[in-house]
């Protein structure tokens, strides 16, 4: 699965625009993105938006524990890898039929953050019981949504285009020949929502920071993104010791 989204919709965390010394970015454009993953995904279906934007799905080389599925509902898009062990319960709890889809769902539980705010997104995931990765948007208010499980059994990667749009696949190779160096997994258990900071379930009122690594010779070769536990969103950053920080996940930029 494959979404690329301008800045005003998806503006990335600055922690994917780092500037990776010493290394060539070689970021492609939006254009040259979408034409790399038809040339790798034959099958590939593409949802084209307004202002260059879209989504796509292919199936090809699909993992059967991790199926992917696509919906349009009411104008919101959803794109799902996964599975959820609470279908049953959620299918039955949102009215939704037996045939409904794990990104039916997804598109239910949004709809609940989205008309009943202040819902906290954080609960939205925290009720879905799995493997998964997502991205949905709402073409109506413009909002993109980005989740992935605590475990991170799926893989899920953002980064930007050249022009600085977000791109979000779970495609290892299609994220490094888009995006170049300016990549990183997304973090298992957090939350993205535009217009909004990088959240962790389990740490909603904490910041998440995306932390850089440099090699030997000085060059970033990696982000370690973690939740500050000693500083919450809105306050100031304590400093501290290695002690007042907790991983999210390590990540490679490969």
């Amino acid at each position: 699965m494959l979404a690329v989204f301008e800045k005003s919709i998806g503006k990335p965390p600055k922690e994917l625009i780092l500037p990776f010394r010493g290394k060539s970015h070689l970021n492609s454009s939006r254009e040259e993105i979408a034409e790399i993953y038809r040339l790798w995904r034959s099958d590939s279906t593409f949802y084209n938006l307004p202002n260059g934007n879209f989504l796509a799905l292919s199936h090809e080389d699909e993992n059967p524990a991790h199926p992917r599925s696509m919906v349009v509902m009411d104008g919101i898009f959803c794109l799902f890898s996964g599975y959820l062990l609470n279908a049953y319960d959620l299918r039955r709890y949102y009215g939704l039929s037996r045939q409904a889809t794990e990104a039916m769902i997804v598109v239910e539980v949004y709809k609940v953050l989205r008309d009943r705010a202040p819902y906290p997104p954080d609960q939205v995931v925290k009720e879905l019981d799995g493997k998964f990765a997502f991205i949905l948007f709402d073409s109506k208010v413009s909002v993109l949504f980005l989740a992935r499980d605590s475990d991170g059994c799926v893989q899920l990667h953002w980064g930007t285009a050249a022009d600085g749009s977000l791109v979000c696949t779970d495609d290892p190779n299609v994220i490094s020949a888009s995006c170049g160096k300016c990549y990183t997994p997304f973090p298992p258990g957090c939350i993205f929502l535009s217009g909004s900071l990088l959240i962790s379930v389990h740490y909603p009122f904490h910041k998440v920071r995306g932390i850089s690594q440099e090699d030997d010779e000085g060059n970033i070769n990696a982000v370690i993104f973690k939740v500050e536990l000693y500083t919450r969103i809105h306050s100031i950053r304590r400093t501290g010791s290695a002690e007042n920080w907790a991983d999210v996940t390590i990540v490679e930029g490969e």
